[in-house]
């Protein structure tokens, strides 16, 4: 049977759609506009990081998304939705944590929040259901995941090591190194094969959705999409590891460089498609959705215009707040200087392999080394800040102990030494050597990361004592002298972390 509608009606509907189209266009630009350094920011994540290089591909994939859904879409009425507001405030408090604790992966995924919170407010609740994939697909736009990369280090050891021993390579493990005896093999973040596990994520979520109708399928094709890279990844590492024993380093390395790469994550591509094929259950021309069981009055509709401002409104409030507590910081004057430790008197930096951690936003920092009578050496290295905000901060990637691209590598972590968070690393050489951290923010010490980021939260969010120090004692590896004991003792003459660093701050004065 065939219906006759009036043609007004359609062009109505376009008329509509058109007017909150270019609502949301604008409110999107004004959006990225006011949050353009962390806009910047994820564009050069995804640029530049191996990591997260996926994520140039989830922006067209959800214009894909959205296309697919265009007849059914195009049966709906556009409505501007005040509820929607929830989900715009929820990202603008995200984006204001995070700016305030210096996580900039809060604040991605608060402007990520923001600008579906926009969509959902700009083209009402039918629609917004209409587009529910595609608008929690934008999720995978934030830079995730990477905190799996300890764990997965561990897992590839784990895998890698009882495949050696079945091949007769006999090999033994310290920390996230991996000795042969010809070799010594370190399974470093970037061979952790999180960038895949991250990648194949966001794909098993889009083939999912695209292929299954089954909850339950979906569900275990997630997790397939989960666990076979794992799998595949502890594979490449031995395999690459076993190609340097039967041959030389320098050809295992250059296998490892072929297969290493989108090569890889192709082959694990394939090889999840082929697990998942023979029971897709979706045919690929069904429809996304029903758009008659998305028709019907909704409670809370408001103009178009009036929903844009109350979105862009809703959306400064953060950096309204951040910048009114920013004023309030007290500037870090005056020198700094290393005190006098009792029964230690300093000495020359090492020069067989010089350590320093990095802190390039730091406001002052010293570094030092300290001798005692029975010739045990532990450095000293402090840095200082004023407040903390993104590029100055006590935590972050690639600062602190070791930096990005550093001669120094982590080989495991060890049991606290005097309430700080212990580490050991190693050097060409090679050289070793253990360093001890404990981080003040205000009056609170601590050796915990996390805890660090509420304290800073905190005292961003309300205006409190933002001053902020790291403090890292370490001492190498020498024949005779044990590096966890030496700094026991040392931390022991320094006394407690905050009144020496308030003692670093008053002895130049």
């Amino acid at each position: 049977m065939t219906i006759a509608v009036p043609s007004r009606s359609f062009a109505g509907t376009s008329v509509r759609w058109s007017r909150h189209l270019v609502a949301l266009a604008i409110v999107a630009i004004v959006l990225l506009v006011t949050f353009r350094g962390d806009f910047a920011g994820l564009v050069d994540i995804w640029w530049n990081s191996t990591t997260f290089g996926h994520c140039l591909f989830i922006a067209p994939v959800i214009g894909w998304l959205v296309w697919t859904r265009r007849r059914e879409l195009a049966q709906l009425q556009p409505e501007a939705w005040w509820p929607g507001l929830a989900l715009v405030g929820a990202g603008a408090a995200a984006w204001l944590a995070g700016d305030a604790a210096s996580v900039a992966l809060a604040r991605h995924l608060g402007l990520v929040m923001m600008l579906q919170g926009a969509v959902v407010t700009l083209l009402g609740a039918n629609v917004a259901r209409g587009l529910m994939f595609p608008l929690t697909y934008a999720l995978f736009l934030v830079p995730f995941g990477d905190g799996m990369e300890p764990w997965l280090q561990g897992v590839t050891v784990a895998i890698v090591m009882p495949l050696l021993n079945a091949v007769g390579v006999h090999a033994y493990v310290d920390g996230v190194l991996i000795h042969t005896g010809r070799h010594v093999f370190e399974v470093a973040e970037a061979c952790s094969g999180a960038k895949f596990v991250i990648a194949m994520l966001a794909y098993g979520a889009l083939v999912a959705n695209v292929c299954f109708r089954s909850w339950r399928r979906r569900a275990i094709f997630m997790g397939v999409s989960f666990v076979v890279p794992i799998l595949a990844n502890g594979v490449r590492a031995f395999a690459t590891i076993w190609a340097a024993e039967l041959t030389s380093l320098e050809t295992a390395t250059g296998f490892d460089h072929i297969v290493y790469g989108w090569v890889f994550f192709g082959l694990v591509m394939a090889a999840v498609m082929a697990i998942g094929w023979r029971w897709f259950d979706r045919a690929p021309d069904d429809p996304a959705f029903d758009p008659e069981g998305l028709r019907g009055p909704v409670v809370g509709r408001i103009p178009v215009w009036l929903a844009a401002i109350l979105v862009l409104g809703t959306a400064s409030v953060a950096p309204a707040w951040s910048a009114v507590v920013a004023r309030q910081v007290q500037p870090m004057n005056g020198a700094v200087a290393l005190p006098q430790i009792p029964g230690w008197t300093r000495a020359p930096l090492s020069t067989r392999a010089p350590w320093t951690p990095y802190y390039p936003g730091a406001d002052h920092f010293l570094i030092g080394r300290y001798v005692d009578g029975q010739g045990n050496a532990v450095d000293v290295a402090v840095a200082f800040f004023a407040d903390q905000h993104e590029g100055k901060e006590l935590i972050a990637f690639g600062t602190g102990v070791l930096r990005e691209e550093d001669a120094w590598v982590r080989v495991a972590d060890l049991p606290p030494i005097a309430g700080g968070a212990a580490m050991r690393i190693t050097a060409p050489g090679p050289v070793e050597r253990v360093v001890a951290t404990w981080y003040r923010v205000g009056d609170m010490v601590t050796d915990d990361d996390l805890a660090v980021k509420f304290a800073t939260l905190k005292a961003r969010l309300l205006g409190g004592d933002q001053r902020a120090a790291a403090v890292h004692l370490s001492a190498e590896a020498e024949a005779g002298h044990d590096p966890p004991s030496a700094i026991r003792r040392f931390a022991a003459a320094l006394g407690p972390i905050a009144p020496a660093t308030d003692a670093m701050m008053r002895a130049a004065r």
